[in-house]
């Protein structure tokens, strides 16, 4: 039986002679990230901004023009209704009401009474102004705080020049990740949160692999230069890095195509953040590392580590 080979074991691609060009496909990116949101903003779900939404499900496929016409004579808003999956599943979508809990409840009542009873009300979410922006503070907290702990983790067992580059790399998926919402108008919710918590995960386990071949070349071609051996140690991590990322990516597609409407954000995310962050790793957090004096360990380093691996 033959073995699965994206990429021969014995490639020899040049990533370090072409880092500038990487480094600034990746700054117009992100650049073109923070001008969108700057600009745009983001279009956030009820999770952050408050509101009201209802899934819901006709018997027949339904007039989206007498639906939404229903829906504008109630007076609650700007009420966004959007069709989904077939053409008998919809998202009802409500502004905050003023007046408390009994107005929002009172607003679903209003929703239930004109659709009558034919309709089947899969699902209501009702989210306060107050609880959305705790969610957003708390979501932003929360992306930080993971950010400073890999710092931490990977300055800690490699070296500030890792760790530093390292979370280069993972703020760049970040904010691409969060670009991408802002320039296509997607909806970011609390599942798109979630999906920039994974991508920063995935992202950085590929980068620590990658950062322990440089690590340990540097042990054993103690006069290669620099630029020659991060391109040997991402080339000799290349298929393994193909093959992981290839994995995720089939997975997270078919998740796109399969998972349904409700998942389409979550989907979209975690696809763009596999490209995003295995792209990252090979093409800038290792560069990165030729900019900040990359120092090889001392003797007495290697005779510590030395130690340590043959202890029992």
């Amino acid at each position: 039986m033959r073995r699965l080979v994206l990429v021969r074991h014995d490639v020899n691609f040049d990533f370090i002679g072409r880092r500038i060009l990487f480094i600034a496909v990746s700054a117009f990116i992100v650049l073109a990230s923070f001008l969108s949101i700057a600009v745009q903003g983001l279009e956030l779900g009820i999770d952050f901004r408050g509101g009201i939404m209802m899934d819901i499900r006709t018997k027949e496929a339904a007039d989206i023009g007498a639906l939404r016409s229903k829906l504008n004579d109630l007076n609650l808003g700007d009420v966004s209704l959007q069709q989904f999956g077939g053409p008998t599943d919809f998202l009802i979508n409500l502004p905050q009401q003023p007046g408390g809990e009994a107005a929002q409840q009172g607003a679903v009542n209003k929703v239930k009474e004109a659709l009558g009873t034919s309709v089947e009300y899969r699902r209501t979410e009702v989210v306060g102004p107050k609880v959305g922006r705790e969610l957003m503070i708390g979501g932003i907290i929360s992306v930080v705080v993971s950010l400073l702990a890999i710092l931490a983790y990977v300055w800690f067992r490699f070296e500030w020049q890792f760790a530093l580059a390292g979370v280069a790399a993972l703020a760049h998926d970040v904010v691409t990740t969060v670009g991408l919402f802002s320039i296509f108008g997607l909806q970011f919710d609390l599942t798109i949160l979630a999906a920039v918590l994974t991508i920063a995960g995935y992202s950085i386990n590929d980068t620590v692999v990658i950062f322990d071949r440089v690590r340990e070349n540097m042990r054993k071609y103690k006069t290669m230069p620099i630029p020659e051996l991060l391109n040997k140690s991402n080339n000799e991590t290349l298929p393994r890095t193909v093959m992981t990322a290839g994995t995720v990516f089939l997975t997270v597609l078919a998740l796109l195509f399969l998972g349904g409407e409700t998942l389409r954000g979550f989907s979209v995310a975690m696809v763009w953040g596999t490209i995003a962050g295995t792209y990252s790793t090979v093409c800038v957090a290792v560069p990165l590392l030729l900019y900040l004096k990359l120092r090889r360990p001392t003797a007495a380093e290697e005779g510590e580590a030395a130690v340590e691996q043959t202890a029992p």
